[in-house]
């Protein structure tokens, strides 16, 4: 992990980014504080945007009533 003042993410961004590209993580200080990390996006789809896997608990699909209670309310 790579420390660096606000001024310092400002002056130099394109090294921090380039820093958060390789596989870094950057925390961002301000007035001695920690107020951000920097970190890179993960390969893939998130979680949330996965097919679901059905989940069957006594005869019920949970994720078939999941997916049809979302599909009712939009």
């Amino acid at each position: 992990m790579r420390d660096a003042t606000l001024t310092e993410l400002r002056n130099h961004a394109k090294d921090y980014f380039d820093a958060v590209e390789r596989g870094d993580t950057v925390r961002v200080f301000r007035n001695g504080k920690p107020i951000a990390k920097i970190v890179p996006i993960s390969a893939g789809n998130p979680s949330w945007k996965r097919p679901a896997t059905l989940i069957t608990v006594k005869g019920v699909s949970l994720s078939r009533e999941i997916l049809r209670d979302r599909d009712e309310s939009a």
